[in-house]
């Protein structure tokens, strides 16, 4: 699969914006990757920064978008809980996309030839072990494909790529090692980002929702925020605060709960919530992936 076989990595002007699905980063990307299993019929159209992936969703030249939210090793990414609440868009599903990373070269390089790797920097740490046995100096980038596509411009067999299986096809570099990842079952999460909400039937199957808010400065007021999902036996699978403004006082939290605001649990728990909110923003009620069940 090389990079004349994908051109859907690239804006078509004629294309029904409908059938395009935006990512960040370039060509053979993992979140490139995320789009065409999730979404096999739509185009994927790289951008350069998260910010220009929300706009064209936004702006409507992408009917969706592909947002990576977390890793299972790494930790959430950088900067997308700042950008979800003011993106202006809903999330309308989700996908979880295993990665394995891949050694790339330029084609003829020995394992003993490489003296640098070049990657994002939470795939360099998705692979520390493997970095250190081998003695390697780590180059940073902004995004796994990005580094790879430097290696293969290069060409230089001192310099290696830690990146997916489709960028290697994408730029022409041959795989010196597979399944690089110090942890089996790294995963990401993504979630599906649309101009209008979506919301599955709360009949159809498992539902997920997702929101931000912020709670008043006052003590235990987090605490006494979520005790209605205890009393109401909402499952809460995710949580995580950060701050505001740049300012120590002024913290939000974002938060996936399992269940959809249409059954009587999850209302009365968010009716709960707002008692002790300042600030309460759904972010998508959404159909839960079936990695949920599996993992």
């Amino acid at each position: 699969m090389t990079e004349q076989s994908h051109p859907t990595a690239s804006a078509d002007p004629t294309a029904d914006p409908g059938q395009v699905i935006a990512f960040q980063g370039v060509p053979g990307a993992y979140s490139h990757l995320a789009c065409r299993e999730a979404y096999p019929d739509l185009s994927p159209v790289s951008c350069e920064s998260f910010e220009d992936a929300f706009a064209m969703v936004k702006e409507g030249r992408a009917g969706l978008g592909m947002i990576p939210i977390e890793n299972s090793v790494a930790g959430r990414v950088a900067d997308i809980h700042h950008l979800l609440p003011d993106s202006g868009l809903h999330i309308i599903g989700e996908h979880f996309q295993r990665v394995r990373h891949q050694l790339l070269a330029v084609p003829g390089t020995k394992i003993e030839d490489l003296k640098v790797v070049h990657s994002h920097q939470q795939a360099l740490s998705q692979c520390r072990q493997m970095t250190r046995d081998l003695g390697l100096e780590t180059m940073v980038h902004a995004d796994t494909a990005g580094a790879a596509k430097e290696v293969a411009e290069r060409g230089d067999p001192a310099h290696g790529a830690i990146a997916s299986s489709l960028a290697g096809e994408t730029y022409g570099l041959a795989t010196l090692r597979s399944h690089l990842e110090d942890v089996i079952g790294n995963t990401t999460r993504f979630v599906v980002m649309a101009q209008r909400p979506s919301e599955p039937d709360p009949h159809a199957g498992p539902a997920m929702t997702t929101f931000v808010f912020q709670v008043r400065n006052v003590p235990a007021a987090l605490y006494k925020a979520m005790g209605g999902f205890a009393t109401n036996g909402v499952n809460m699978v995710k949580l995580e605060s950060y701050q505001l403004g740049g300012q120590f006082t002024a913290t939000q939290f974002y938060a996936d709960i399992e269940g959809h605001p249409a059954q009587k649990n999850v209302e009365r728990a968010l009716e709960e919530l707002q008692f002790f909110c300042t600030k309460l923003k759904l972010l998508g009620v959404y159909p839960a992936h079936p990695y949920r069940h599996e993992s």
